[in-house]
């Protein structure tokens, strides 16, 4: 597949093959998130946003896997290492437990692995002041393992936010306040708090700024003689720097700094979830570096490949067995993938690409005339457009899919486009041109 010249191309779909493979897979597993009948075969041809499905159609990619390729398809600068490694048994290993080497020497080997990812993550995190990373499996575990260091640390209560979605292990969902179907019936972590989100000038002006003794909902409840809740009590404070199944909703700068004096005058523990905002999807190697807003915490998954739980030694427990978790880190060609992830950001400039291809989808989005659209918003490569209903939305996605492109819905009524981070000039046209056509149609 020449990706300079590859289009969508699209007979019936979902295909015969697709609907088998579907109602095969359905006899077995339980009930989860599908978004639409599209089964990709992992043996034809892929390149960037472009893949082909079991039935021959060629597909353009606009989620990225929900931001957990953040490369594309058979990115060269993956591969070429990946086909050059000797598949070995166990590939999954007792990360926590055991040391496992790819060459020599451990700074550079030829073949990174889970320690050589923990230093990358490092050096993205050094101007937080980080030095300590905890490798696991998911982002649910990375929040886990955050929220059990900060509990570590002190306190038994913790603020989240409106809108929030932190993953589906018992502890990240008592965090959840996305989607009711996500908790409902399920036990709770006590003492959690939940605040507004504000995510534009009107939301912070009317649903986080107070005329209370601390001037907005946090302080307000922190206030040492007419609060409620005793700052000392406070284990972290967990917000995403742009929510992601809330519907892409970028935190207000002001709120942002808000949030800092209270970490500053309180010492409250401020966790950044960047699951689905880290590695350069905002055109910025993490979403809270957008903000004036220091992060004790980071949680980083999805693009990364494997699971992290990021942050400082005084943070961390220092007693041994407090963390740990057998496959945590364990996974070889994962965390190499982690690695080559990483490295091709910084060595293919793809931060700037990230912004440059960003703006060109927004603009594009903002100056179309696209049916019931309301708002478009985002950073970078991450990107929503908000429809007046959801029926609407789901309709778009339907129209788009139908037409070889993928997107995915967010919030209740908002679209979200995660192109991978080096998608091209060409490659946003073309797109672009494919949902403005399921828009129109949709609307007829």
């Amino acid at each position: 597949m020449d990706r300079d010249t590859a289009e969508p191309q699209v007979g019936t779909i979902p295909g015969g093959r697709a609907k088998r493979w579907a109602d095969y897979h359905h006899r077995y597993a339980a009930p989860s998130t599908y978004v639409y009948e599209f089964v990709w075969d992992t043996q034809a041809e892929a390149i960037g946003p472009f893949c082909t499905d079991v039935d021959g159609n060629v597909l353009m990619d606009f989620t990225s896997h929900v931001g957990a390729a953040p490369l594309g398809y058979n990115n060269p600068a993956v591969r070429e290492t990946l086909d050059e490694f000797d598949l070995v048994d166990p590939l999954k290993i007792a990360g926590q437990d055991f040391y496992a080497s790819g060459g020599w020497p451990p700074e550079e080997p030829e073949f990174p692995g889970p320690t050589q990812l923990q230093d990358r993550l490092i050096a993205m995190t050094d101007h937080y002041g980080m030095n300590r990373v905890f490798l696991s499996n998911s982002g649910a575990e990375a929040v886990e393992n955050a929220i059990k260091i900060c509990y570590a640390s002190g306190g038994h209560r913790a603020f989240t936010f409106d809108g929030a979605f932190h993953g589906r292990t018992l502890g990240a969902l008592s965090l959840n306040r996305s989607k009711a179907v996500h908790r409902t019936g399920y036990p709770e972590i006590p003492g959690v708090v939940s605040v507004p989100y504000p995510s534009t000038r009107e939301g912070y002006e009317t649903d986080w700024l107070t005329d209370g003794p601390g001037g907005n909902v946090v302080a307000d409840k922190l206030h040492p003689e007419r609060g409620v809740i005793d700052p000392d009590e406070v284990a972290f404070l967990i917000l995403e720097p742009i929510q992601g199944e809330g519907g892409y909703r970028v935190a207000h700068p002001e709120f942002a700094r808000d949030l800092e004096a209270l970490r500053e005058r309180y010492d409250l523990k401020i966790v950044a979830d960047e699951i689905q905002s880290g590695l350069g999807r905002t055109g910025e190697l993490w979403a809270v570096d957008h903000l004036e807003l220091t992060p004790d915490v980071i949680t980083s998954a999805k693009g990364l490949r494997v699971g992290a739980t990021i942050s400082r030694s005084d943070v961390f427990p220092a007693e041994t067995g407090r963390i740990s978790s057998t496959w945590g880190a364990g996974d070889a060609i994962a965390a190499m993938q982690g690695v080559l992830t990483i490295d091709a950001i910084h060595e293919q400039n793809l931060l700037e690409n990230a912004r440059d291809r960003g703006e060109q989808l927004r603009s594009r989005l903002e100056r179309a005339e696209i049916p019931g659209a309301i708002d478009v918003r985002g950073r970078g490569l991450m990107l929503a457009v908000e429809f007046d209903t959801k029926e609407r939305r789901e309709a778009i996605v339907e129209a788009a899919f139908k037409r070889g492109l993928l997107t995915i819905g967010c919030g209740y009524k908002s679209l979200r486009l995660l192109p991978p981070l080096d998608v091209t000039e060409r490659e946003i046209d073309l797109g672009v041109e494919l949902l403005l056509e399921a828009t129109e149609a949709a609307s007829a």
